[in-house]
């Protein structure tokens, strides 16, 4: 497969471009000089994102395939072009997010997989690209507050905080404002206007800092982040629906499929097949909360799940 010499630092490029926000992305390792015969993964810049991706790799070097990762590459602005340009050939994607942002709203996801799955496979034939088969494991967006505060201001559901939001500071990534799924669908579902906006990570130990500090009052936290499971925060209920069916799918490169095959397909859709929602809950607990790296709890899950893997 023909690679352009430096892919991790023409990612690295693309993110910088598609930036300027207080948050800051880790620094980069070393750049090394890829090798052309492999298939990138690509994933977004928070936990699960680079488990799910280190699972795929996994399961396509059992099926002795060449494997590049390329984590923390950025948000679809640049994990998109990224895609269509070749720089990467395959990125775990959200399907409900996935298909707003590649129709560039054009296409309405729906709470149904299966409706989903079709409109955002129609959207990428176009593209060049290609989503397999969906995993039963959904994380979508999730806003949360503090148990006290939900104690104090009687929140339990996102409607809750309409008579009120003007009094709230709202956290979330920088993309948040303009996006249907995020501040701008609260708006526009739920009529919320928050007093301010504070710019943070997407989901990820700075918004966890901010709430704990009381830096804001209201965060973007993924549905499967142990810290809802433990307690830690409450999450708000979408009683208005504005999440649509967010299931982890693989988004693959047409090219990547007419080269290799089957030995792609079957080994990710393997991987969908036993993924499931609360798997990666356990996953994420296991990076955020105790500490461990997203390559060795994905091998874990992999070897435990799919099957044994004497592969690096």
């Amino acid at each position: 497969m023909k690679r352009i010499a430096g892919v991790g630092m023409t990612l690295l490029l693309l993110s910088a471009c598609s930036t300027g926000n207080g948050f800051t992305a880790p620094p980069p390792g070393p750049v090394e000089t890829p090798d052309p015969n492999a298939i990138v993964i690509g994933s977004f810049s928070f936990t699960e994102s680079r488990i799910v991706a280190h699972i795929y790799a996994l399961a396509l070097r059992e099926k002795g395939l060449k494997v590049d990762i390329e984590t923390d590459v950025g948000p679809r602005e640049v994990l998109g072009p990224a895609l269509e340009q070749g720089l990467v050939d395959i990125v775990p994607e959200y399907l409900g997010t996935a298909l707003q942002f590649m129709s560039i709203g054009r296409a309405d996801p729906s709470p149904s997989t299966v409706t989903t799955h079709e409109r955002l496979s129609e959207e990428l034939e176009r593209r060049g690209l290609e989503v397999l088969a969906p995993s039963r494991a959904q994380d979508q967006n999730g806003f949360v507050v503090r148990p006290a505060t939900a104690s104090e201001l009687d929140l339990e559901t996102l409607s809750d905080l309409e008579p009120i939001a003007k009094t709230l500071r709202f956290g979330g990534p920088p993309e948040c404002p303009s996006r249907p799924f995020c501040l701008q669908g609260l708006e526009q579902t739920y009529d919320l206007t928050f007093e301010s906006f504070v710019s943070l990570d997407p989901g990820g130990p700075v918004t966890v800092t901010a709430l704990e500090q009381e830096q804001v009052d209201v965060a973007l936290l993924f549905t499967t982040d142990p810290h809802i499971a433990s307690g830690d925060f409450i999450l708000l209920e979408d009683d208005r629906r504005l999440q649509p069916a967010e299931n982890i799918a693989p988004i693959v490169r047409s090219a990547v499929i007419e080269r290799y095959g089957r030995r792609v397909v079957s080994a990710l859709n393997a991987v969908s097949a036993r993924l499931t929602t609360e798997d990666l809950s356990i996953l994420n607990a296991g990076v955020d909360l105790d500490g461990r790296m997203p390559s060795d709890v994905a091998r874990e899950w992999f070897e435990t799940r799919v099957g044994s893997t004497g592969s690096s």
